[in-house]
């Protein structure tokens, strides 16, 4: 996967295609436009993945950080039919190697059970010292 280049950045068609990435995970399919562009201003890294060639958007994912302690990352999604090409690692290291989170003390992330193999390929761990994710219930 050659023909590709990491955004920061992103236009309205990119937003557009952005949207449609969200609608096709079980996690972010509800997600209005409106909702992805506070989003994209509220967080602390955004990573988008183009094709060269065709201009489309083929991965994405962002990071809330303060950038010294913690940082947590987000919705790493491929597109579908050009996942198991390398995008996700590509997001993955671009993520891990930026300025905003590479000397971060702790790179946080949850994901599916199915999903722990690929993760600690990176070097993430279930081990997070007695820890648990909680969430607040409205």
């Amino acid at each position: 996967m050659d023909d590709y280049k990491v955004i920061e950045e992103f236009n309205e068609n990119q937003l557009e295609e952005l949207h449609s990435l969200f609608k096709n995970e079980w996690w972010t399919q509800k997600r209005q436009l409106s909702e992805i562009r506070k989003l994209l201003d509220n967080s602390s890294l955004v990573i988008g993945l183009v094709n060269d060639k065709t201009g489309e958007l083929i991965g994405f994912a962002r990071v809330i950080s303060d950038t010294l302690y913690r940082a947590f990352i987000f919705d790493v999604i491929a597109k579908e039919n050009y996942r198991n090409n390398g995008i996700g690692t590509i997001l993955m290291n671009s993520i891990l190697e930026h300025p905003q989170v590479r000397d971060v003390e702790r790179v946080e992330l949850y994901c599916p059970d199915r999903l722990v193999p690929y993760y600690e390929k990176f070097g993430f761990s279930t081990d997070v010292n007695g820890s648990n994710l909680m969430r607040y219930k409205k």
